[in-house]
């Protein structure tokens, strides 16, 4: 990674987020990364190390950025967590702001029943 501000600036929220946020195998932490092109969400068990389920916009076969392809990835974790039984979930949005592609895909898994 570069080290310009912004990507400083984002790893410090990080990992004041990741003190504060931990996944469990009952509550998972519901991981969400975000690049320029893609976007990619994780359930993650902390206590284990053990990622439970994953899915982003590239495995979908979705391209380029838009709030559309978060939304379908944000239903598809939602689904994936509801056929290992999971109800309940962290948000861990990893120091991105909770405003465009985050957001949508966090409303989404909400709407398809993930509750956090």
């Amino acid at each position: 990674m570069t080290n310009s501000k912004k990507v400083l600036r984002r790893q410090k929220i990080r990992a004041k987020i990741r003190k504060a946020v931990q996944g469990t195998g009952d509550i998972p932490r519901l991981s969400v990364y975000r690049s320029n092109r893609s976007i990619y969400a994780q359930l993650i068990d902390d206590s284990r190390s053990h990622t439970l389920a994953a899915t982003s916009s590239r495995a979908l076969g979705d391209s380029g950025a838009s709030i559309v392809q978060a939304k379908k990835v944000g239903a598809a974790i939602a689904k994936e967590a509801q056929a290992r039984s999971i109800q309940r979930v962290v948000f861990d949005r990893s120091g991105y702001l909770y405003h465009g592609r985050v957001k949508a895909l966090a409303e989404a898994a909400r709407a398809e029943g993930l509750t956090f």
